[in-house]
């Protein structure tokens, strides 16, 4: 089992971009978890599974899907969904349905099985509490409202897509109240985990504050 660097957070605290750089200073792999539950998601959304659907049947739909990462690109059965995950939608009903269990128990092992012979950065939603319990080192990211929807609302139009601060905050709340009340391994910072509020630092502060952390104990 390799040495696991587990980050935690909401949605907007810069978990994904941090945990990136992280794994590149330290020659670690990075686990991208978000990704792998946005192309459950669209996996799901296209066999026409909704919210409110069994977990019987989601288990059912999710039979024999593979999801995996390939140079930096995301796929699913084969087919590179990199982009089609990063839309809002896609992004809203990964947030869904990450809340069914049958989905979770699905994406588990997976997660697990990439520290298995890597040293891995992981970053998600339960990584520190669930995932990773007994991770080398735990973080919790986290951020004010309006700086979370800012960063959410710069990165969609980096990408070209359409959308307003007002429907960056209200997907940023609306993320924020599932994740934390869902029954299922809800949001919640770790006991041991290392908090860090990013709102008013640098991407380069924030991964300084990181690095040192590590580096304390090792």
């Amino acid at each position: 089992m390799g040495k696991v660097i587990a980050i935690d957070g909401p949605s907007g605290a810069g978990k994904s971009t941090v945990s990136k750089l992280i794994a590149e200073r330290l020659g670690f792999e990075f686990l991208d978890t978000g990704a792998l539950y946005r192309a459950a998601a669209l996996h799901l959304k296209r066999m026409n599974m909704r919210e409110e659907s069994p977990d019987a049947d989601i288990s059912r739909a999710l039979h024999g899907v593979v999801i995996n990462f390939k140079n930096g690109r995301v796929f699913l059965n084969d087919e590179d969904v990199s982009d089609a995950i990063r839309t809002t939608e896609a992004g809203h009903y990964a947030s869904v349905f990450s809340a069914k269990k049958a989905v979770r128990d699905f994406l588990l092992q997976t997660q697990r099985d990439a520290a298995v012979h890597n040293d891995i950065v992981a970053e998600g939603r339960d990584m520190t509490t669930v995932v990773f319990p007994d991770a080398w080192k735990k973080f919790f990211l986290d951020a004010s409202e309006q700086g979370r929807a800012k960063r959410r609302y710069l990165q969609l139009k980096e990408k070209g897509m359409k959308i307003t601060m007002e429907e960056a905050s209200a997907d940023v709340r609306e993320r924020d109240k599932r994740d934390s009340s869902r029954d299922i391994a809800p949001l919640k910072k770790a006991d041991d985990a290392v908090c860090i509020d990013t709102t008013d630092l640098s991407l380069n502060e924030v991964i300084e504050e990181v690095l040192k952390a590590v580096n304390k104990t090792q």
